[in-house]
């Protein structure tokens, strides 16, 4: 590689190190060029990023205020998962295909700015979404709505019931 492509790599690496506060480090040591194919593929189809690395170039592109720790785990074949919105999203379709063809390994990450080893991992694609905790929030703020509703709605479902009975025995 030449100079000049080196120093726009390591610069693209940079924008994206302090842009993106959540990426993993990947190990994908044998795994065929035609399943990394298809895990870049897969990645594309969720909006997520996937770029292998030389470690050196990504070391520099690294901010001063990464964690030490990361920094040991940039040897050997290295990828970078990244995402812009969804980080838990991306653990999930990491492990779920590293479940399934048993190749990938996740070496560490940064999620939200915060290192985490490869052994907890596990406990981070097991989070729920941001969407779906949203989604919980809300129908955990409109369920006492709508038990009161209930409570206004049934006294008028009675009345209509007995009306109904009535005529029905005249």
């Amino acid at each position: 590689m030449i100079r000049e492509e080196k120093e726009k790599l390591a610069k693209e690496l940079a924008e994206a190190f302090e842009n993106l506060n959540s990426f993993y480090l990947l190990d994908f040591i044998k795994m065929p060029v035609s399943q990394i194919v298809e895990l870049r593929k897969l990645f594309r189809e969720h909006s997520y990023s996937f770029k292998v690395v030389k470690n050196r170039l990504a070391l520099r592109a690294l901010k001063e205020g990464v964690p030490e720790d990361l920094r040991k785990h940039f040897q050997g074949p290295t990828a970078i998962a990244f995402s812009s919105d969804d980080p838990i999203g991306l653990a999930r379709v990491i492990k779920e295909y590293s479940e399934k063809h048993k190749i990938l390994r996740v070496k560490a990450g940064i999620l939200q700015g915060q290192f985490f080893p490869p052994e907890r991992f596990s406990e981070v694609a097991t989070l729920s979404s941001r969407q779906e905790l949203i989604a919980k929030l809300g129908n955990l703020m409109a369920w006492p709505f709508m038990r009161f509703m209930r409570t206004w709605q049934a006294p008028i479902n009675n009345i209509g019931r007995l009306l109904s009975q009535l005529k029905t025995k005249k």
